[in-house]
Order: structure tokens, then sequence, then C-alpha cells
């Protein structure tokens, strides 16, 4: 990937804060909208979720996850050109987390530390598929989708 193109990705998992986190559930796909917040060079992504939703209880029953980051739908003419990017991972349970980033960039979501049932979960990248436009196709390994 060259450099205009990774400064694409930066771009777009910088600006979403909006993801689709598939799941397995009873062995079939399960995909939700949750927040996410990534860490500065990407080596790992985080979730703050209710253990009442069930993409946490999908991940505490298997690791597996894929997490969907889409550039936001502008009306464009051709909606295939959108940048997109799916992260293959693991996630892991996290006694704390990162409570500070996380209200810096979800002021809102301030209420959410105050309900026992919210946790933070890790997901810690296996791979990435790239999109950066109709055709323009990128397989990344966990490696390679880290920032430098």
């Amino acid at each position: 990937m060259d450099t205009e193109t990774a400064a694409l990705l930066k771009k777009l998992i910088s600006r979403e804060r909006v993801a689709h986190l598939a799941t397995l559930r009873g062995g079939a796909p399960m995909a939700s909208m949750t927040l996410f917040m990534p860490e500065r060079d990407f080596s790992a992504f985080y979730v703050h979720v209710s253990r009442l939703a069930w993409h946490t209880q999908d991940m505490a029953q298997d690791p597996h996850v894929a997490l969907s980051i889409a550039e936001t739908d502008d009306r464009r003419a051709d909606p295939f050109t959108l940048m997109r990017v799916t992260i293959r991972g693991e996630a892991v349970q996290m006694s704390g987390g990162p409570k500070d980033a996380w209200l810096e960039r979800f002021p809102e979501q301030a209420i959410n530390f105050e309900l026992a049932d919210f946790s933070f979960w890790k997901i810690t990248p296996r791979d990435a598929r790239f999109v950066a436009g109709f055709g323009r196709i990128h397989n990344l390994s966990a490696a390679e989708l880290k920032i430098r």
C-alpha cells in the first residue's frame, strides 16, 4: 500500500466513530452497530458494550470478530466509491480500559460508566481488508495495518 492510500486509511479510521461489529451467534453471523475507538497506531480497537447486548454475549462465547468501518454515505452517485475497512481479530474483555480517552471521544457516553453491565473489550487485529474506492482493494496483515 502506497503512502497516499495509507493516509486515506488513517483518515477513515480516525474520523469515523461508528462501526459494525460482527460476531458469531449460534454458529451464524450477527452484525450490530457499535461505537469504537482505535489505538493511535491501530494495533487495537476498543468497544464499550453492555453484557445485555447480543454482541457482548457472543464475544464471551467466541472471541473471533470483525469490525467494519465505512465512510459516511454522502449521497454520492456511486456509493461503491465510499471507503471502508473490515478488521478481523480477537476480542478480550478488559477489567479496566481507556475511560478518559473514550469520554473525550464520546462525552455523552458518561452515563454508561455508572451502569454495572458495561465493560471495555479490546479487539486485537488479525488482518484487514481496505477498500479505498471502487477497485482499490488492499489486504493487510495486522503489522501492515499499524501506523508507523
